[in-house]
């Protein structure tokens, strides 16, 4: 009887938790899968604006610059630039400490400097010549008075023996006018003293630094009688140490036309070559020694042999460089 008695008491309570049971499950499963209700709020999707990281600005490049790459060629010259100066300043700072007047009279010292004119004198050569039988002297030299773009030269250039007529005096005188920062231009007029008789010409010329550092210049004469002569030169001076420089040169004459009262045919007249080693410790007074050759060419020299003179001749020379 007791089994049956549980039962009977068992079973209605079961009977009656049963809804409750079925409730829970099914208010867990909502809770589970239902965020309807939730409050998202929290999740920070509604910061305020003031909190939020303000976003950077992306910076805008300049390509203007780079437009095309269109940068100017780059351009190697070795001329020297000819730009015109820059405006000369007015603004003076150094008058707030020093008395103006005498800033003012020191600026126009300072520009009075700068455009120089001086006096110079240069002897390329003043030298003895020991040739065979015959000795001799030569002299090539020039004063010139002026600045760096203008000046005036008196030039002078000869050679003789001793104990006879001197075989050729020239005097010289022209204006020399830069035409670049390397040449001259010459306008003048030269008197022949020797050989006779005298002639006078005029004269125009250039002169210069040639590249690789040649130094040359050429002259065309046209003398009061109608003969017209050139005349160009060359010289190279090589240092060999500090003090030693070795300067070979070479001069050379031409004539359009024969000039029978000089002894002078048409063509090639004459050509000297010769080469000095200086002693150039001191630049205003330098010592040499050297050879030099010449020859009589052409017609002319035909007609010195005619008149019993040598065509040709090669002398020891020893001489000294100076300028003041």
């Amino acid at each position: 009887m007791a089994p049956t008695l549980s039962r009977l008491i068992l079973a209605p309570l079961l009977v009656s938790t049963m809804p409750f049971a079925a409730c829970a499950q099914e208010a867990s499963a909502a809770a589970t899968h239902d965020h309807s209700s939730m409050d998202h709020s929290m999740h920070g999707m509604e910061m305020p604006a003031q909190e939020m990281p303000q976003p950077t600005a992306t910076p805008v490049m300049d390509h203007s610059a780079h437009a095309g790459h269109a940068t100017s060629e780059a351009t190697v010259s070795d001329q020297p630039g000819d730009a015109p100066p820059p405006p000369v300043p007015t603004d003076h700072p150094a008058d707030r400490i020093f008395a103006p007047d005498r800033m003012a009279a020191s600026r126009k010292a300072m520009i009075g400097e700068m455009r120089f004119s001086t006096f110079a004198l240069q002897v390329d050569q003043l030298e003895y010549r020991a040739a065979k039988g015959r000795d001799g002297s030569g002299w090539d030299a020039q004063a010139w008075y002026g600045g760096d773009i203008d000046r005036v030269v008196l030039a002078s250039e000869g050679e003789g023996s001793f104990g006879e007529r001197a075989e050729r005096i020239e005097l010289a005188g022209y204006w020399r006018h830069a035409l670049d920062p390397w040449f001259n231009l010459q306008l003048g007029v030269r008197h022949d003293f020797r050989p006779d008789p005298q002639r006078t010409y005029a004269l125009i010329g250039i002169e210069g630094l040639a590249p690789y550092w040649f130094e040359v210049s050429g002259q065309v004469l046209v003398s009061d009688k109608g003969d017209t002569h050139a005349r160009g030169k060359a010289a190279y001076q090589q240092r060999i140490t500090r003090t030693l420089v070795v300067e070979p040169e070479a001069e050379v004459d031409f004539a359009f036309q024969d000039v029978p009262d000089l002894s002078v045919g048409s063509g090639f007249e004459r050509l000297e070559l010769g080469a000095r080693l200086r002693y150039d410790r001191n630049r205003s007074l330098a010592p040499y020694v050297g050879v030099h050759w010449e020859r009589k060419l052409g017609q002319t020299a035909r007609l010195a042999r005619a008149a019993g003179d040598d065509a040709s001749g090669v002398s020891a020379v020893v001489g000294v460089r100076a300028m003041f």
